[in-house]
C-alpha cells in the first residue's frame, strides 16, 4: 500500500487520501529538500504541483496536472489503483494517525447531545482524539467518492 507526502498547495487533496485511508502527510509549510528527505526515508512517495521537486531525487515524485481537487483524486486512484472502498475513514483526517472504534458511552460528554442520541457508532483518533461518527459529512464523502471512480 503506498505511502504519500504532498507539498504545501495539495492540503485538500492530502485530506481525502485520509478519507479513503491512505498514509497521507501533508504540512503547510514545509521546504522541498525536507520533503525529499523524508520521502526517501520513509519510502513515500511525493504529490507535488512543483515540477522542481524532482531535482531533489526523492524515493518517487507524482506530478499532479491539476488545480481542481476531483481530477487530482481521480489522478491518483488510476494511476495507484487506489481501494477507495475496504479502509475508508481509517485514518484521522487531522494528524494522519489510525482511529478506532469507541464506546458510545464514552463519547456522552465530547460531542453535541442530538450527535450522540442520533448515532451509535463511534471512532476515535488515537492520537489527538478527534471523534468521528457517520452523519451527513460521512454520506457526503462517499457520494463523492462513488462519483469518482464511475
Amino acid at each position: 500500500m503506498p505511502k504519500f507526502i504532498a507539498d504545501s498547495m495539495l492540503g485538500k487533496l492530502s485530506k481525502w487520501l485520509r478519507i479513503i485511508g491512505y498514509d497521507t502527510l501533508y504540512f503547510r509549510k514545509i521546504e522541498p529538500k525536507s520533503i525529499a528527505k523524508i520521502s526517501n526515508s520513509e519510502k513515500r512517495i511525493i504529490l507535488t504541483r512543483n515540477s522542481h521537486l524532482s531535482e531533489l531525487q526523492p524515493y518517487k515524485l507524482v506530478y499532479i496536472n491539476s488545480t481542481n481537487i476531483d481530477e487530482q483524486l481521480k489522478q491518483i486512484i488510476s494511476e495507484f489503483k487506489i481501494d477507495t472502498k475496504s479502509r475508508l475513514f481509517s485514518i484521522c483526517t487531522l494528524c494522519n494517525t489510525k482511529v478506532k472504534k469507541i464506546k458510545k458511552e464514552e463519547v456522552k460528554d465530547k460531542v453535541p447531545s442530538y450527535i450522540f442520541k442520533n448515532n451509535s457508532s463511534f471512532y476515535i483518533c488515537q492520537k489527538c482524539q478527534k471523534i468521528y461518527w457517520q452523519g451527513s459529512h460521512y454520506h457526503n464523502s462517499i457520494r463523492k467518492i462513488n462519483e469518482l471512480v464511475i
